[in-house]
């Protein structure tokens, strides 16, 4: 049962917040990373599940910087250093 005090954020307002672009928060959402009620076409997110969605991903990186990445998203990330470029050879 919802409270009558609980906040509910948008998704434009979630996407501000961590400088998403919209479509990747409803990514987020539509993979149930991310839990949202949905009122007929409008989406709407708890404000404890989303502070709960931050603080669980801060505790996970902080045990594994790069292991919720694909070699590649750590690397545009900043956390994983490009592979040094190997000459080919020449015949």
């Amino acid at each position: 049962m919802l409270s009558s005090d609980e906040e509910f954020l948008t998704v434009a307002e979630i996407a501000s917040i961590l400088k998403l672009n919209q479509q990747t928060v409803r990514n987020r959402i539509d993979h149930v990373a991310l839990p949202a009620l949905h009122v007929g076409r409008r989406v709407r997110i708890r404000r404890s599940n989303f502070d709960q969605l931050l603080e669980q991903g801060q505790t996970r990186r902080a045990q594994h910087p790069a292991a919720q990445q694909s070699p590649a998203q750590a690397f545009w990330e900043g956390e994983l250093p490009p592979a040094p470029l190997v000459p080919l050879e020449r015949e």
